[in-house]
Formats: structure tokens, sequence, C-alpha cells
């Protein structure tokens, strides 16, 4: 069918950082293209030029050999282009069919909105996908999964030639994955051209057709997803063997004495959750998604109401109001979802990583500036934090660097953190960088700090944890030492377990 969507010589150059340099490749329609690479390779940069978002300084985007003038997303959509971002682009009180239409609602003769035919053409959309969607539904009702299916049908209603799908994955279930896949593929039967950007290589064999890998701004390599594997394109990605993961990394064999204990609580989704964790060890908490696990951390960090049981931290019983007082106390959480709970994205990495020490920082009544560099030049040099300057905002940063950039905020020297809650800290992050927070994780328990470490990767949690709780439907199922530990063992707990 011929190459139909090709990238020449594309360049962009930020204040001290090359995002992109002499890119060139091309793809055919009915094909998933993969892009693959770290965090910072230059994935997210290509997919905001191709969006309009941003603008290159050099080289060219064709469609059929026709050059593209893409200077906003409105540009990129009469061209049949559609990003499917992290971020969604719906209106959360605008129904399901409002969302699908914008900009171009069917009008009765009189000019009002034609409802009928509104729904009508709607449901043929969503009937084509087979998905349970009320069309008269308003978005901000519907999952996170199903928001995405809308982002799918507005780009199919516009008769989008060339999706992108960036990190489509990240927030979704197993089946709502299938579902997914089974709509991307019905969008290749059809002739469009997908573009596929994700960390998880097993969705990377599953649903593409080829590969294009970046590293630091740079094309590596192209394959063909049938002909290569996944050692080939870690080397491409991080340029060298990982080796095994796991087995080298340098851990804490000094656990010692219990600092936090957790008796019999209760939530509105938590029944009868007890355990302890010691210093100095990593406490993993593994379970299918709405297990509680998350839910377990919020209670401990006072962010969440506890309706009975008591907490014990640091050899004393504490109920905290709310997460100030867990703070006070030497506890720090690491959400999950790190650029809407984490982290103030449009706030410099000194912000970021001062934030909590301010008072600590002081000169007087003033800020202490050169204190408060050398706080935050300290986290960048502990955490490899990769940035022209501490002074860079942080949204600009890659998801792994802003990940290191939560770690640097709570266990910098003017902290006084004894317990971290870690909810999915290698979500969307590069394999390259996953191997280096789980040594950061390791390294910090070694200074005696106490973790508690939530993930829904299996392996990453047998591997990393000493212990292992497994939850199912916010109870605790089992307990499972990390010698003992095994996928079958703890999916069998997470799943199988009656509760």
């Amino acid at each position: 069918m011929g190459d139909v969507l090709g990238f020449t010589s594309i360049h962009k150059t930020y204040p001290g950082v090359r995002a992109l340099q002499d890119i060139t490749f091309s793809t055919k329609r009915g094909r998933v293209l993969a892009l693959l690479g770290e965090n910072g390779a230059g994935k997210s940069t290509l997919l905001k030029i191709l969006n309009g978002d941003v603008k290159p300084d050099s080289g060219e985007i064709t469609i059929d050999g026709e050059k593209m003038e893409l200077n906003s997303p409105h540009d990129a959509i009469m061209a049949g282009i559609s990003v499917i971002s992290q971020e969604r682009q719906l209106v959360p009180s605008l129904s399901v069919m409002e969302n699908v239409f914008p900009g171009a609602l069917p009008k009765t003769k009189l000019g009002t909105v034609d409802k009928r035919r509104l729904r009508k053409e709607t449901m043929e959309i969503i009937n084509k996908f087979g998905l349970p969607i009320d069309p008269e539904e308003p978005v901000g009702r519907l999952s996170v999964a199903y928001q995405q299916m809308v982002e799918i049908m507005k780009a199919y209603r516009r008769d989008s030639q060339i999706i992108a799908f960036d990190e489509p994955t990240a927030p979704l279930t197993e089946s709502e994955i299938n579902i997914l896949f089974g709509l991307i593929r019905q969008l290749k039967e059809s002739g469009k051209i997908i573009i596929y950007v994700s960390h998880r290589m097993a969705e990377i064999f599953q649903i593409t057709d080829d590969i294009v890998v970046l590293k630091d701004g740079l094309l590596v390599k192209t394959l063909t997803t049938a002909e290569t594997d996944e050692h080939e394109l870690i080397r491409a990605m991080i340029g060298r063997e990982l080796g095994d993961t796991y087995a080298n990394l340098d851990r804490n064999m000094q656990i010692g004495d219990v600092i936090l204990e957790v008796k019999d609580l209760n939530t509105d989704l938590l029944s009868n959750i007890s355990f302890n964790l010691r210093q100095g060890e990593i406490l993993g908490f593994a379970g299918l998604i709405g297990a509680g696990r998350t839910e377990v951390a919020r209670a401990v960090f006072g962010a969440d109401n506890v309706a009975s049981g008591e907490i014990f931290f640091d050899g004393k019983k504490v109920k905290f109001k709310e997460p100030k007082d867990a703070i006070n106390a030497g506890i720090a959480l690491c959400p999950e979802d790190r650029k809407e709970q984490g982290l103030l994205l449009f706030r410099t990495i000194r912000e970021n990583v001062t934030m909590p020490v301010l008072s600590k920082i002081k000169k007087g009544p003033f800020l202490d500036k050169q204190v408060e560099k050398e706080v935050t030049a300290e986290a960048v040099k502990q955490y490899t934090i990769r940035t022209p300057s501490i002074n860079k905002i942080t949204r600009e940063l890659s998801g792994g660097n802003q990940q290191k950039v939560i770690l640097g905020r709570w266990t910098n020297s003017k902290n006084s953190t004894k317990l971290l809650i870690l909810d999915e800290p290698t979500k969307g992050i590069d394999v390259g960088t996953k191997a280096e927070i789980y040594q950061m994780v390791c390294d910090l328990a070694k200074t005696g700090l106490a973790i508690i470490f939530i993930s829904s990767e299996l392996t990453e949690v047998i591997n990393v944890a000493d212990r292992i709780i497994v939850m199912q439907n916010g109870h605790i199922t089992g307990e499972v030492p990390r010698e003992e530990a095994t996928e079958e063992s703890v999916l069998s707990l997470a799943m199988l377990a009656k509760v």
C-alpha cells in the first residue's frame, strides 16, 4: 500500500537538551508502529510535533508524499491525524455523543441540535466497536477505560487516517486492555496507520507490526516486530545488556525492629487489615486492580477515614486526621498518579524537591536560597535526574525523572522520613530506569528506611520486596516471603482465595 506517513530529518532542541536529531522513518496503512525508548528518548516530543503542539526546528512530515504544515492541533485534525494522549481531551460534563461530535453536531432545519440524529450516528459507532456505552451518559461518569474509548470513537468519526496512542494501557485492567486491542485491530484492518507508545514489552509483541527505537533523541534502530525479541529491544533502548535486573540488586541484609503495626483496620473499602513493617524492610503489596492496595496506603497516610482499628508507628499509637499529620510523624507517600497527586507540574524541580522542608531552610524570616540550591542539587545527583538545571519546569521532564523528583523530595538530607510508601513507582517508566529505581529502593532500605512497595507488576513486587502481602476485595488473603514467592503462588492468593 506504500509509505504514506513519513518523518524526514526531524530536529528539535530545547535549551540545554537535544530532544530529537535527524529522525527519519516511514510507515504504511494497515500497520501498527511502536515507538519505543527510555523516558527522555524523544517519543513524546515526536508525538507533540505530529499533533501540531510543537514546531520542529527543521525537517518535515509528509502524508502520501505531501508536506504537512502542522502548526496547531487543529491543523493535525484537518490532516487526518488524532493523537490520544494520557491527558484526555474530553469535556466531562457533556454526554458521550457530544464528545464524539465536537464542533460537528448535526443540526435541524431550524439550526438547533438534532439530538435524534446525533444519538443515532453515535450509536452506529458504538455498535461498530461493540461497546456497552450509553450515548447520553456524561463522559465524566465513565471509567478511565471507557473515556479512552470515547477518544477513539471521536478519532474514528473524524475519519482520522493516522491515530497515535501514548501509553494507552497504563490505567486499564486486563479485560479493558483486551477491549482496547480489539479496537486497534479493527482500526488497523480498516487501513488506518496506528502509532503506539508503550513501555510494556508484552504489548509491543502482542499488538504491533513494526518498531522504531529512539535513544537520547536519536533513531537507533527500525525493526519488524516478528523478527526481533525482548533482549534485542532492551539492548537497543539502553545501549547495553540489562542482564538479570533482580539478581544484581544489592539488598539490605540488616532488617531492624518493627516501626509500623496495623491492627484490624477497617474503612469503607477495607476489612480487618493487620500487618507490620520493620526498619530497613521492603514490604510488597500485590493483588489485582481494586484489591485495596492503594486504599491501605491512603489509610496509613491519613488520606482516607479509618472507621476502626489501630495504627502504631515508631513506638506510638497514632491517629492521623490528614496527610500533614503523617508527614510530620515521618511518613511519606509517592502516589500512583504522580502527575495529578504527586507533583506541582508547572513548578521547578527545585520547588518540588524542597516543598516539604521550606521551614528547615530558612535564614531568619527568609528562604536560604543557597541551602535550597544545595538540597535540590543533592537530590539531582543522588537520583541521577536528567536535567540541565534545577530550575527546569517539572512538567518538561520524562516520567522516570519526575518519579525521581518525588523520591528526592522525601529522602533528602533535610527530611526526616522513616517510612516511604511507593504506590506503582515504575508505572509508565522504561526498563532501564526501572532497574535504576529498584536499586534506589534497595539503597534506601539499607539506610534503615522502611518501605511499602505497591505494584501491579507481579515480577517486580516478587523480586524487589522482602515480604509480600497479597490482597483481594479489600482483604488480606496471605503473606509470602520473597524466597517462597512465585507468580503462581501470589496469583492464587490474589484470585482464588475465599474471603
